[in-house]
């Protein structure tokens, strides 16, 4: 199992609304994609921006590929972005999942 990490930052007035687009649009997304495990979406308020960080699971590099493309590095980004995002970060990191409690997917 593989995780897969992206992290984003918006303007702190803007977060209640990116928030509620990860949740309407890039989740479900994410869950369209065979091998996807599971997504959870964190958040944390520093000063004036809110950091958001996607924490996927996905069954191996093939489900990544076929949701990211070839380059399963690169993040990924939709066009709503713009609208909320300081920056965009080039790249995700991705881990071997090692240890875990819970449900087994």
């Amino acid at each position: 199992m593989i995780a897969r990490l992206w992290h984003g930052r918006v303007p702190v007035g803007k977060a209640r609304a990116y928030r509620d687009f990860l949740n309407r649009r890039a989740i479900p997304d994410y869950q369209s994609v065979s091998g996807n495990l599971s997504v959870q979406i964190l958040e944390r308020p520093e000063g004036d921006v809110v950091n958001f960080m996607t924490l996927t699971l996905w069954k191996d590099m093939d489900a990544i590929r076929a949701f990211a493309g070839d380059e399963v590095d690169r993040a990924k980004y939709y066009p709503e972005d713009a609208g909320f995002l300081l920056e965009f970060e080039p790249t995700v990191v991705h881990y071997t999942v090692v240890g875990r409690t819970g449900a087994t997917p």
